[in-house]
């Protein structure tokens, strides 16, 4: 993986010089977020830090906690890759990595929860609340630091997009905007759901509850889940109701946002 975020921060490089080429009023945007810096990580860590940075909390600390997270934990940055390379692949409209990396914020955001995870879990929950917040305020996306979520996650325009505590996300997931992975609203615990991988979750659906989304399912647009969705079904509605198995194995790489199920 270490010669896969170097070819693909080679490639970064090389989109971001041929446009600060291309187009000259951006050049010093590129330069200050790319062209100076000798690998993704440093890169992505000064981006984010001014994207959540606030006169309260000046980018430069940020910097340095993003910075420290990469350096300790470097699966970070791959997973960081692993979700730029997956957003390229899923999202027509996402045609250069450095476009995708400066200005997508469902990947922003995404990323700066992963930074959040990490201060939640060594104990530092005040600092992840405060990660968390910024993450809100700018990106319009609210992810509990607790939630756990994998890497090759397609967060699609991601505005309003809440998942909660005790939510997980497996590797390889595609959610759209107005996503809700949350509560039922009156209960403690273990109270969200589990999203096994490759399941795709149209826009504007609502998980409600500690429901299990089996591998390769799909949910429909505007659906309300208040059960638990077998692997490879599809389901919609108001409840959210089976209708078929899924036309594909891995709806999640798929983004097809019909409901044609295949006959089962």
């Amino acid at each position: 993986m270490a010669e896969d975020i170097k070819q693909i921060w080679s490639e970064i490089v090389r989109e971001a010089a041929i446009e600060s080429l291309r187009d000259p009023e951006i050049k010093i945007f590129l330069e200050q977020h790319i062209l100076r810096f000798d690998d993704f990580g440093s890169s992505l860590a000064m981006l984010l830090s001014v994207k959540l940075g606030s006169k309260h909390f000046p980018p430069p600390v940020l910097q340095g906690l993003f910075d420290q997270f990469y350096r300790q934990c470097p699966e970070q940055v791959e997973y960081a890759v692993y979700d730029l390379e997956a957003t390229r692949q899923r999202d027509p409209a996402a045609v250069h990595y450095f476009e995708i990396m400066l200005f997508l914020k469902g990947y922003q955001a995404l990323q700066a929860y992963r930074l959040a995870h990490w201060l939640w879990m060594q104990g530092r929950k005040t600092m992840a609340y405060f990660i968390q917040n910024r993450m809100s305020e700018v990106f319009a996306v609210d992810i509990h630091p607790a939630a756990v979520i994998g890497k090759g996650i397609f967060l699609d325009h991601a505005t309003s997009l809440v998942i909660g505590e005790t939510a997980v996300v497996d590797d390889n997931v595609s959610l759209l905007h107005e996503v809700t992975l949350g509560g039922t609203g009156k209960e403690s615990g273990d109270r969200h759901p589990k999203v096994h991988k490759s399941v795709m979750i149209g826009a504007g659906a609502k998980i409600l509850g500690n429901v299990v989304i089996g591998e390769g399912s799909k949910v429909g647009a505007g659906s309300v889940v208040l059960d638990d969705v077998p692997p490879h079904y599809t389901v919609v509605g108001v409840p959210a109701q089976i209708v078929g198995k899924t036309e594909v194995q891995d709806p999640a790489f798929d983004m097809n946002q019909r409901v044609d199920p295949a006959k089962p």
